[in-house]
């Protein structure tokens, strides 16, 4: 069925009988059922189980695409939460924690969401494998925190991570180097599923494999994809029978999101003996932030919605500081049996996100999505926690990773702390140019990290390069214009500056 998506969301929206929009519908499912067997029909003895399961989860991602139309919320109902659904950290901390902190610990898992590349930054391979600080990567400094973990409090928990296609054979190469250390290590994989022609509404695939030419042809479904694959992996039921209770899932490249021990204990021993199935660590936002998803009340249930959901005439509202102070930091406490309830329940509801694509040859496709932080509203007695900033510190452009190399954080066991030496704890807007995008090129232009302790505010575009042991103070703002380059001298001392046009420093 060759049919334009804006023609089928045009020809839904004008149809007058609910019969023409059925018929459409089924003959796009019934055509891509066709695809999907055909593809399924490649697939060698030992792939098949777990390409059906795949296959079996898109389709029905697919009809629930095919279902639902326009943004996904209706914004009248849109609350502000009740005062006591989102409390503060301050007040959790408050509390203390007990002697027997090991054996709540004991109860722990920690996931880490490993699914991305680092492409963005122009590397190859896992994001998790980029190196951040004294040569550390990602996952070296994750381990290193929850080794300081287990060997402080002498317990035993392990980490997970929940790998995508494009980062499971990297990953798995490098975690030998892993075997010695006291952390048990385990790895799933989530699903894989066909990118969809933006015209046709069909895979774009023609068979299962997904190396050479047809690695554009699949896609990780997101960080929502945890739940069904974290339980068809075997894993969950697993770590049940261990004992233990809870996972504390983030981002691998969110460095400020350590375990907490606050936090553990107040699920684990919650102040009115009712335990929550779900927490969601939100902070407060700046302009910077805009753009993050908010936890609202719709329909007597904590609910995130994200900018995506939101109708256009109220997209400047939902950005508005004023009106929505929280987001979303990722950082996510859930209960181990609430998720396998819900999974054998298939209750599970998260909002889909259609992430329009072009491929290399020019071709536009659509991938459909969920995120993990949408299931709030599926779980009983969820609650969300203002914590401080510092347990938001993403690094998802060279831009971050210049704040977190510099002598802004101080680094322990693991963990990045805000250096004492800086009288305020915010940290500066830094904002660099395309030239410095890509992590080689980023690297080639800093011979040593700039002193970064009194900044507030750097821009830098255009072909700009760093002498060792330079300071940068209040605002800096480096601007070479096209065909100029500037190049800051060794020990340079910015103050407030606005630096523009050429300056090339040959030997001084």
């Amino acid at each position: 069925v060759f049919i334009l998506i804006e023609d089928f969301s045009k020809a839904m929206s004008q149809a007058g009988s609910s019969q023409f929009q059925e018929v459409i519908r089924q003959e796009l499912e019934y055509s891509m059922k066709i695809e999907l067997d055909k593809i399924l029909a490649t697939a060698s003895s030992n792939e098949l189980e777990h390409t059906k399961k795949d296959l079996e989860g898109f389709k029905k991602l697919f009809h629930r695409f095919l279902q639902e139309k326009g943004p996904s919320v209706d914004w009248g109902k849109i609350q502000r939460p009740p005062e006591d659904s989102i409390q503060p950290y301050e007040k959790i901390k408050a509390r203390g924690l007990p002697d027997n902190i090991a054996s709540v610990l004991n109860k722990l898992v920690v996931v880490k969401l490993n699914g991305g590349l680092g492409t963005s930054m122009g590397c190859k391979g896992p994001k998790s494998l980029i190196g951040v600080r004294n040569e550390n990567t990602f996952l070296d400094l994750t381990v290193q925190q929850i080794e300081h973990l287990n060997k402080s409090y002498n317990t035993d928990v392990p980490l997970v991570l929940m790998n995508s296609f494009n980062t499971d054979d990297d990953t798995k190469k490098i975690l030998q180097k892993y075997s010695h250390s006291r952390v048990k290590i385990y790895t799933f994989n989530q699903s894989r599923y066909p990118r969809i022609n933006k015209e046709t509404l069909l895979p774009i695939a023609k068979d299962v494999s997904y190396s050479g030419e047809n690695t554009e042809c699949w896609y990780p479904p997101g960080h929502g994809d945890i739940y069904a694959s974290f339980y068809n992996s075997g894993l969950l039921d697993n770590l049940i029978a261990e004992g233990k209770e809870y996972i504390f899932v983030s981002n691998i490249d969110n460095l400020g999101a350590t375990v907490d021990l606050y936090i553990l204990n107040h699920l684990m021993n919650p102040p009115n003996g009712k335990r929550c199935e779900f927490v969601m660590e939100v902070t407060n936002k700046t302009r910077a932030d805009v753009k993050g998803g908010t936890l609202t009340q719709y329909e007597n249930k904590l609910r995130l919605v994200e900018i995506a959901q939101v109708p256009k005439a109220h997209v400047d509202e939902f950005k508005s500081v004023s009106k929505f102070k929280i987001f979303n930091t990722n950082n996510l406490w859930i209960a181990l049996s609430a998720i396998k309830r819900l999974q054998e329940k298939n209750a599970i509801d998260m909002e889909i996100i259609v992430n329009p694509k072009t491929l290399d040859g020019g071709l536009n496709v659509i991938q459909l999505e969920t995120a993990v932080g949408a299931a709030i509203k599926s779980f009983e007695n969820s609650l969300g926690i203002n914590v401080p900033r510092s347990r938001f510190l993403p690094v998802k452009t060279t831009s971050d990773l210049l704040l977190v190399m510099s002598n802004l954080y101080s680094l322990n066991a693991g963990s990045l702390t805000m250096s004492e030496k800086r009288e305020f704890p915010t940290v500066p807007l830094v904002k660099l140019g395309s030239s410095f995008t890509k992590v080689q090129d980023y690297l080639r232009r800093f011979e040593s990290i700039p002193d970064m302790l009194e900044l507030d505010h750097l821009t830098v575009s255009g072909d700009v390069t760093f002498g060792k042991n330079v300071s940068l103070k209040g605002t800096v703002i480096i601007i070479a214009n096209h065909g100029d380059r500037i190049d800051i001298p060794a020990g340079a001392v910015l103050e407030n500056k606005i630096v523009s046009g050429n300056l090339r420093i040959l030997d001084h």
